[in-house]
């Protein structure tokens, strides 16, 4: 794997995870500690996925047309570490606002730009077992990040889990120069293409495409919200501890997640697509059922645990099927990002959704809401979803 290349693009993956854990959960608890409301919040957290889901589709064909994606990922974490900043100098609201636009649009960036990166680094027919490797390094740095910043929100201040993060991204930026350009063999279609709205077209009319399409949208319009709707009930509960209580219920799922990515990777790539996505789908209308049930922060940790099956699921499963759906073309992040835009719409409509639903009749409905959309998604992948594993691959355990 590329050695040098291979090791840079592990710690990529974990620093780049750092990066990220600073975003989501732990704004909700900064702006509900400076007074905000639940709807303010939501709809704060929601502008950064409209901008996710609006920029996607560009993105990724931006990221198909250059030749450069290392370029790329840098220029996205150098916007998320401005938009730190921005959060932990001005929590007003117009430039809490800047600050959800910039993220939003520099990590709809990154994502596909890693992905590139390790498709061109170790070809398709690896490419499954080299993404549970990146989701093992991301979900381990994830758990660390939350720890850090968990304390420094806690025994510092909230502002300082904002100054951490965007300290984080030198060691980021760091691991994306390690990779040497000389190993990124990317690969060539197999015949010329049209521009980008060609590529969309034909995207657009494959049914293995559509069908993913629907069951990510379903996927984050039940999960995203699950976790930042817990930490404004925990920070009302809990006061000052409410950081630490948010670190626990990110490093459980991580840890969780970094033992069972590998083996999802290599589940997908014997066993065929459709069994890991079932695995990682199912989780969510469980872990969304049980939040309506528990009481106490022990509890609520080892429920929000569930979220590292689920997030192995996907996080594993999105840029393979893209791999598979684009075999043989120079669609990957174009693919990449018509998924993205799908994840963009559930995660916008997700945190206002269960924002409302919870101020207008209490958190035990809002999680009853997401559980039930959670076992949609889980339908739709089970009754809809098509193999798409090459005929061929795949060996026997």
């Amino acid at each position: 794997m590329a050695g040098r290349s291979g090791r840079g693009l592990d710690w990529l993956n974990f620093f780049m995870s750092n990066v990220q854990t600073g975003f989501g959960p732990f704004i909700a608890v900064y702006l509900t500690a400076q007074a905000w409301t639940e709807l303010e919040i939501g709809l704060a957290l929601s502008l950064g996925a409209f901008v996710t889901m609006a920029m996607q589709v560009p993105a990724g064909a931006l990221v198909d047309a250059t030749a450069n994606k290392r370029a790329a990922a840098a220029a996205a974490l150098l916007a998320i570490a401005a938009s730190a900043l921005i959060l932990a100098l001005f929590p007003e609201t117009l430039p809490v606002m800047v600050s959800e636009f910039l993220h939003g649009f520099a990590s709809c960036v990154l994502a596909p730009s890693v992905a590139a990166i390790s498709l061109a680094l170790v070809g398709r027919d690896r490419l499954g077992e080299r993404l549970g490797r990146n989701a093992r390094y991301a979900a381990v740095g994830s758990g660390v990040a939350a720890g850090l910043l968990g304390a420094a929100g806690t025994w510092l201040s909230g502002a300082s889990v904002f100054w951490l993060t965007a300290a984080l991204c030198v060691p980021s930026l760091l691991a994306l120069a390690a990779i040497r350009p000389a190993d990124l063999h990317p690969p060539v279609p197999k015949s010329r293409e049209g521009g980008a709205l060609h590529g969309l077209g034909e995207l657009l009319r494959n049914r293995g495409v559509l069908v993913f399409a629907l069951c990510c949208a379903l996927f984050t319009l039940s999960n995203a919200a699950m976790l930042p709707l817990a930490g404004t009930q925990v920070t009302r509960n809990a006061g000052d501890e409410a950081n630490l209580i948010i670190a626990a219920c990110i490093i459980a799922p991580q840890l969780l997640m970094a033992l069972i990515a590998p083996w999802v990777g290599r589940l997908a790539e014997r066993r065929g697509r459709r069994i890991a996505l079932l695995i990682g789908f199912g989780a969510l209308p469980v872990r969304g059922l049980l939040l309506t049930l528990v009481e106490g922060p022990a509890w609520l940790v080892l429920v929000q645990a569930l979220d590292g099956i689920s997030a192995a699921g996907l996080g594993v499963m999105l840029p393979l099927l893209a791999a598979d759906l684009t075999r043989g073309t120079n669609r990957f992040n174009l693919c990449m990002g018509l998924f993205g835009l799908a994840v963009g719409i559930g995660g916008t409509l997700s945190t206002t959704m269960a924002g409302l639903a919870a101020e207008w009749f209490g958190p035990g409905v809002a999680f009853a809401l997401l559980a039930g959309i959670g076992l949609l998604s889980l339908l739709a992948v089970w009754l809809a979803m098509p193999e798409t594993r090459p005929e061929g691959e795949g060996a026997p355990d």
